[in-house]
């Protein structure tokens, strides 16, 4: 099993591009099966949970070409298997994407429940609750949710609490149903209006994406298209933090703080300089001097992000002062605080929040990730740390972070991948 070894203490300097948004990707890739025309999708990334749900779309029969540029060409004309099977969805929750299209086209849908997931429990009854609103007949049965409907038709629908996978599950689902469906307490993550710019684009007739009603009238069918994936603010927000915990120089292209108000905001409360140039997207930022500890708390877009606070919890590890972190979306999303205190780190928790007080530095030490963002998390903690860090189980890193090390050795950091 592959360990990446970090050893700390070089500021990073030097320019990477930031990759496609995973979150964005895989809903459009689900939504590609609400067609039998030919779609193209450009700045796709490069990353394991990519490439599963590219398998299950080739299982259900989609023919898939990668382009020299990594651009994925798809065509559903030959769609002839409805299951979305254990072995994929179980290593992947985003694969119950596929639910809704394959409903909404084909009338037919099998899909394998998630599994637990290590971050908290981010159940699936909203997706049912909706499509049978609109008309499915669900059944649950041998851990398999099984849908059925000869054609979807529109429903208001109030989802509590918000859910961006239900919101894009229903929003594709409506794309196709007979009338107007409104869906409402909607999630308006960034990455569920860029699915709604490419619904759009193949036909769709959608309203309201990016706040919290979206109205969609069914049309139908929907057309193939073009369209490029938005840029990953996740990935933005974590190189951010990486030149911020190593006093660092670093410019981030094809990119913009557009989305990332919030973070940014924190990270120059932090002592982060940012100079950000959405005409060429293109932003730099760097530091000097010790960083200040921030209090946060995180929530839904246009709130902090979940997905950064693990990152932003190493910040405060090594920043001046006292700080808090308030965790509101997952329960379990606390599980890198162990492993950081294994660098030295002083963090108690009480509850949901993570009370800090800043070192000077951290120590290297062997680690263990225990999900995605918590792997990147304990990234920049060695990076940030004196001597070598070790990190195992780093197959969480891949699911979300493009050439993670290649992109910090083009920063100057001492990293490498090795097996075993």
């Amino acid at each position: 099993m592959d360990k990446i070894i970090v050893r700390g203490g070089t500021p990073l300097s030097g320019t990477i591009p930031i990759s496609g948004a995973k979150n964005a990707t895989l809903p459009a890739l689900a939504a590609t099966l609400l067609t039998d025309q030919s779609v193209h999708l450009s700045n796709i990334p490069h990353l394991l949970d990519v490439t599963t749900m590219l398998e299950l779309l080739g299982q259900h029969g989609s023919a898939i070409t990668v382009d020299e540029r990594l651009g994925v060409e798809i065509d559903n004309c030959q769609i002839n298997n409805f299951l979305a099977p254990y072995d994929l969805v179980s290593t992947m929750r985003a694969s119950i994407l596929v639910m809704g299209p394959l409903l909404a086209r084909y009338g037919h849908a099998d899909v394998s429940l998630p599994g637990g997931c290590a971050i908290g429990s981010r159940p699936v009854n909203l997706h049912i609750e909706g499509l049978r609103a609109m008309g499915a007949d669900i059944t649950l049965s041998g851990g398999f949710i099984h849908a059925r409907a000869k054609r979807l038709h529109g429903a208001r629908i109030h989802m509590d609490p918000v859910t961006v996978t239900g919101t894009e599950n229903l929003l594709m689902a409506a794309t196709l149903a007979k009338g107007r469906t409104f869906l409402e307490n909607a999630a308006k993550e960034p990455e569920v209006v860029d699915l709604a710019n490419f619904l759009t684009k193949m036909g769709a007739r959608i309203q309201g994406a990016g706040t919290s009603t979206i109205i969609i009238d069914g049309v139908d069918t929907l057309h193939g298209t073009r369209h490029r994936i938005m840029p990953d603010r996740i990935e933005t927000a974590t190189f951010m933090i990486a030149a911020a915990v190593t006093g660092g120089d670093v410019i981030l292209t094809g990119t913009s703080g557009e989305f990332l108000a919030l973070p940014i905001r924190k990270l120059q409360e932090a002592g982060l300089i940012l100079e950000d140039d959405p005409s060429r997207e293109s932003m730099r930022v760097r530091c000097s001097g010790r960083l200040q500890g921030v209090n946060l708390e995180t929530a839904p877009y246009p709130g902090f992000p979940t997905d950064v606070q693990a990152q932003m919890l190493v910040l405060n590890c090594i920043a001046e002062g006292a700080s808090s972190i308030t965790e509101n979306i997952f329960e379990n999303r606390f599980m890198h605080v162990s492993e950081l205190q294994r660098l030295g780190a002083d963090i108690q928790i009480l509850g949901n929040v993570a009370h800090v007080r800043g070192l000077s530095k951290l120590h290297g030490a062997p680690v263990m990730a225990t999900d995605l963002r918590a792997s990147a998390s304990l990234v920049l903690a060695g990076l940030a740390a004196e001597g070598e860090t070790v990190i195992s189980r780093i197959y969480h890193i891949d699911r979300g972070y493009e050439r993670i090390e290649e992109k910090l050795l083009a920063l100057g950091a001492n990293i490498q991948r090795v097996s075993g």
